[in-house]
């Protein structure tokens, strides 16, 4: 009897301990979720013309609560918030999630830290093919030619996306010729982009600097649209492959004796982070920061279990993005920062700080 006790005494301890942990990071995901909520509430009230909480917060609910429950509102102000600064909130929300996210799957299936969609060379890439749009004249073509713009940016990281998994597939895929062939093509792309500056006349040198600063100005609900469906395609497979990121946390050889194809995972997840990127930047510019800086704070947070990482780590970005976003538009309104700009000012002090405080970063 005593040693049956002796037996359930460290197992019991231990799943104690692992229930103590999944209580901790399930506040911090109810926790991170409410300020995403609350955030969200203040970026919609700022702007030239502020609104009052109790305002955004009628507007936004208007077809659940009574009119002048919370606050009277004008039909201007609707518009306001529902045409011009929810869309913008939501791209900030959407993307800061989606580029967060992949870069946690791209660190995970290459171990390596440093990785991020800009350091596999997407983000050059889709500065490039902007920049090569708006040589071409994308200017002069009116409404059609923020489409063909987003077209060049999208089309030109796809094939930066395909060179880098042909050569990884010419020598088999692994992290470090992903890694290898990702440094080479950010180069390349940085230096065509660098020639298109060069010789492009004044006009489309200004829009191309101001495309590579990264902004969610002129996002509509059509950009959320799709930036959301492909995180709606992705992030389920994401969490699915939870459990293999997590293996392969541990090492390859580890990751295949569970019985895991490590080439297709690789390929798989490769391909989703690079439509999900794509599809982001196309849209709001250059935005190095985020992918790789919001999983390293969310990794310290709340531990390096993917199960919790991934959806921790979308919160993380969104708030990392809208914040920075949030600040661009209002400290110095109105002029606007642009947010790739502001998210390098208020991402790397959160980094810091968090680096220094945190003596080891939690196991899964």
């Amino acid at each position: 009897m005593a040693d049956g006790h002796a037996q359930r005494g460290p197992a019991a301890a231990l799943e104690a301990g692992f229930a103590h942990r999944a209580a901790q990071r399930s506040a911090w995901l109810t926790a991170g979720t409410i300020l995403l909520i609350g955030t969200v509430m203040v970026a919609v009230s700022q702007g030239v013309n502020d609104l009052g909480l109790g305002q955004v917060a009628q507007i936004l609910l208007r077809d659940l609560v009574p009119a002048g429950q919370f606050a009277d509102v004008t039909v201007i102000q609707e518009k306001i918030v529902w045409h011009l600064r929810l869309p913008r909130v939501a791209m900030a929300v959407v993307g800061g999630a989606g580029l967060a996210v992949t870069g946690v799957m791209m660190q995970a299936i290459t171990r390596n830290p440093l990785v991020s969609p800009f350091t596999i060379g997407l983000s050059p890439a889709a500065a490039f093919g902007a920049s090569l749009a708006i040589l071409f004249g994308a200017l002069e073509a009116g409404f059609v030619g923020k489409y063909l713009t987003v077209g060049g940016a999208f089309l030109s990281s796809l094939l930066c996306a395909a060179l880098v998994l042909l050569i990884a597939g010419l020598r088999a895929v692994s992290a470090t010729t992903i890694i290898l062939a990702g440094i080479g093509l950010t180069y390349l792309f940085s230096a065509l982009t660098a020639t298109i500056q060069f010789v492009a006349t004044e006009e489309q040198l200004a829009a191309i600097v101001h495309w590579t600063f990264g902004s969610v100005n002129a996002a509509g609900w059509d950009e959320v649209m799709v930036a959301s469906l492909l995180l709606v395609v992705a992030v389920p497979v994401f969490l699915n492959l939870a459990w293999v990121m997590n293996a392969i946390g541990a090492g390859d050889e580890t990751a295949q004796s569970l019985g895991y194809n490590l080439r297709r995972v690789r390929l798989t997840t490769a391909v989703l982070s690079v439509l999900v990127t794509s599809g982001i930047i196309a849209f709001t510019g250059v935005i190095g920061f985020v992918g790789l800086v919001a999983p390293h704070m969310a990794r310290l947070i709340i531990g390096n279990d993917h199960r919790w990482l991934i959806p921790f780590s979308m919160i993380v970005g969104a708030l990392l993005l809208l914040v920075a976003d949030t600040l661009g538009r209002s400290v110095f309104a109105p002029a606007v920062i642009p947010v790739g700009i502001v998210v390098a000012y208020v991402g790397v002090p959160l980094f810091v700080h968090l680096i220094l405080r945190q003596r080891q970063v939690a196991g899964p």
